[in-house]
């Protein structure tokens, strides 16, 4: 692997290098040429960022203006619209340059098993109503811990109850990816421990058995669990559904670390966000990335200021690649 980067990094100096000698045109050409080898983009996940209530036209609007490459969709507004009223709004996505993100998974599967069955039967109609509009990736993270469950019944519970959803999303081409929850003070919250790092989600995964399921990865959960870039070499591009991008606050251990307490995505350093982002670049992800810095300051700010302040976050990380 390090061959590999270093002969990369010794390209991409060298044409950086070259571009003053290059006439306009060709330095332009040029610079294209390295920005497409990132296949993700950047999408703007309003709700992540604070308490920001935009409808998904103004969201299109915020998306545009601040810089992003996509937005998250919202099945409810999707089943609210005509077929005419669908393609004047997919028409404003492409003369953007949007993309939808993925969506949330809208089932109730972590509580009793009556709470479960109830929603299933409603993620067909969510599910079409997604696809309908294009959106073919939906996702959701799993509680480190439980008080009422083992590790093995947990186990067996959500493979059962992901297989039901997963086949569901199959029918119509779409695919799920779980988020696993690293952090040390996540973990003891509950007395049974459950999937926290990418190696369990592999065996949760494989025992779900199909082939439309993968991975929500967060660079908060990747960093707590200890992993490395070579963990995410070890996936294809199209095992990882969805990105959340983060940092961690300076001056803390691992034991520290709380879930509500991260930052921008390269605004400390502690994550290396740069090496996260490379390897996605290698394994040829091509989805959406979206800032989830769960930060109190942030939240605290008017719409204006977060947006302004993540999207400088996000064009800095991506420059970094």
């Amino acid at each position: 692997m390090s061959e590999q980067f270093n002969r990369r990094q010794f390209l991409t100096a060298s044409a950086a290098a070259g571009l003053a000698a290059l006439p306009a045109d060709a330095a332009a050409h040029a610079s294209n040429t390295q920005q497409a080898q990132r296949k993700f983009y950047s999408n703007l996940a309003i709700g992540l960022l604070g308490p920001f209530h935009q409808t998904l036209p103004e969201t299109v609007d915020l998306a545009v203006k601040y810089g992003f490459e996509g937005i998250d969709p919202s099945a409810e507004y999707f089943a609210s619209l005509n077929d005419d009223d669908l393609k004047r709004l997919q028409e404003k996505m492409e003369t953007s340059h949007l993309k939808f993100g993925a969506a949330g998974l809208p089932v109730d599967f972590r509580r009793d098993e009556a709470s479960f069955s109830d929603s299933l039967k409603k993620l067909p109609a969510t599910a079409d109503s997604l696809k309908r509009a294009g959106v073919m990736r939906v996702s959701t993270w799993f509680a480190p811990a439980s008080n009422e469950l083992t590790y093995l019944q947990n186990f067996r519970q959500h493979a059962y109850r992901m297989r039901e959803c997963a086949l569901i999303l199959a029918d119509r081409g779409q695919r799920l990816g779980f988020e696993y929850v690293a952090p040390r003070s996540s973990r003891t919250r509950a007395k049974q421990p459950f999937i926290h790092c990418m190696a369990e989600m592999k065996e949760l995964i494989a025992a779900i058995g199909t082939d439309n399921v993968g991975f929500r990865l967060d660079s908060w959960h990747w960093f707590n669990a200890e992993e490395t870039a070579n963990d995410i070499l070890s996936l294809r591009g199209s095992d990882v559904i969805t990105v959340d991008l983060n940092d961690a606050p300076l001056g803390l251990t691992l034991d520290q670390y709380n879930d509500g307490q991260r930052e921008l995505p390269s605004a400390t350093g502690v994550i290396p966000v740069k090496s996260f982002l490379d390897a996605l670049v290698k394994i040829g992800y091509d989805g959406p990335i979206q800032a989830e810095p769960n930060n109190v300051d942030l939240r605290s700010t008017s719409m204006d200021e977060a947006l302004t302040e993540t999207s400088a976050a996000m064009k800095k990380a991506f420059s970094e690649i």
